[in-house]
């Protein structure tokens, strides 16, 4: 099985300004760059201090700028809060600009309170997010745009620009139930999960299954990828000794969940998803990877022999993490975990893009 390494980031709001955090951000990507992980992937949020990238193509555009080689997309595109016509002329912008490197993560949102500030309603927001979907394919891979829809009408557009990837940039979705498992697999959608490695298991495993069935069928919208990427996503911090993850990690990870959790509180609720606030906890329930170099190197080939993933996703920025810890954390991780891995690393997960 081969292993890949990709990052993930929400681009939380912290103390310094929003110029700033850009700046820290766009360094640390070059950096990751520089160690060869697989893929960048941005969230999209809305009306949070979680999100400080509401537009994950714009913040891209200039990651495209300052790297080389790493992959680069949102994990995921709201698709209910964007005109599809609007949307695929946008990622093929981004495709051109990055030489070919788009992941195109897409989603219909997991937080009712963004989708409600931006006039969406929660319970219409499944039917409209595939409607846009599949305008939003026809757009990447035709001349012209034609789609008769309840939510979106275009007729015989011209699509003037189209994307370095063909027929499309690869597509990812994320997974957190049989029902998100079968929709990744009946579009042959590259996957990334959450939650404990036994239920990610019972993901890959359902995935494989599903994927056997509808590979290669007219649903298919990842036609030209060698093999399909299962991944789950883990915040991740390796220090340089014990004692860093009390003084460093745990601070910063509370205010992550201070963050991920604010709308919910604000509206006196609480998320569907059983966040914590204590990051040893979080990693006793497999949704974070924190330690010693040697330490996270254990996690790491444990997640890869027990969960059926050949892709790991790392947020290695969070809450109040600063941009020195951060890159130490992932110089660290570079330096003392990757090598355990090089055998299979990101340059394998490169052949099934």
């Amino acid at each position: 099985m081969k292993h890949g390494f990709g990052v993930f980031d929400h681009l939380e709001r912290r103390g310094a300004s929003v110029e700033g955090l850009y700046a820290g951000r766009l360094k640390l990507l070059e950096q990751y760059d520089a160690a060869g992980f697989y893929s960048y992937h941005v969230a999209e949020h809305h009306a949070t201090p979680l999100g400080m990238a509401p537009s994950p193509g714009l913040f891209l555009a200039a990651a495209a700028q300052r790297t080389r080689r790493i992959r680069l997309g949102p994990l995921v595109y709201l698709l209910p809060l964007y005109n599809p016509f609007r949307l695929a002329v946008e990622v093929c912008m981004l495709d051109h600009l990055s030489g070919g490197r788009v992941d195109l993560g897409v989603g219909r949102g997991v937080s009712p309170f963004e989708l409600a500030y931006l006039g969406v309603s929660f319970m219409d927001s499944r039917q409209i997010f595939e409607e846009a979907l599949t305008a939003l394919v026809t757009g990447l891979r035709e001349d012209r745009l034609n789609h008769h829809g309840k939510h979106y009408r275009f007729d015989n557009v011209p699509m003037e620009l189209r994307p370095i990837q063909r027929p499309n940039p690869p597509f990812w979705y994320g997974v957190t139930s049989p029902e998100s498992v079968s929709f990744a697999a009946r579009h042959g959608m590259h996957m990334v999960g959450l939650g404990p490695i036994p239920m990610v298991k019972g993901m890959t495993e359902q995935y494989r299954e599903e994927l056997g069935r509808h590979r290669g069928g007219p649903d298919d919208l990842n036609p030209s990828a060698q093999a399909p990427i299962m991944g789950a996503l883990r915040h991740a911090y390796v220090a340089g000794d014990e004692r860093e993850i009390e003084s460093i990690a745990a601070p910063a990870y509370r205010t992550y969940y201070n963050n991920i959790t604010k709308l919910w509180r604000d509206f006196r609720t609480l998320p569907a998803y059983g966040f914590t606030p204590e990051i040893g906890v979080a990693a006793k329930a497999d949704s974070a990877i924190v330690g010693t170099a040697s330490q996270v190197r254990d996690q790491i080939g444990r997640f890869f022999s027990e969960s059926g993933c050949n892709y790991l996703v790392l947020s290695f920025a969070f809450g109040s993490l600063s941009d020195d810890d951060a890159s130490r954390s992932v110089e660290r991780f570079v330096s003392h975990v990757m090598p355990s891995f090089a055998e299979n690393s990101s340059t394998a997960a490169r052949g099934a893009g």
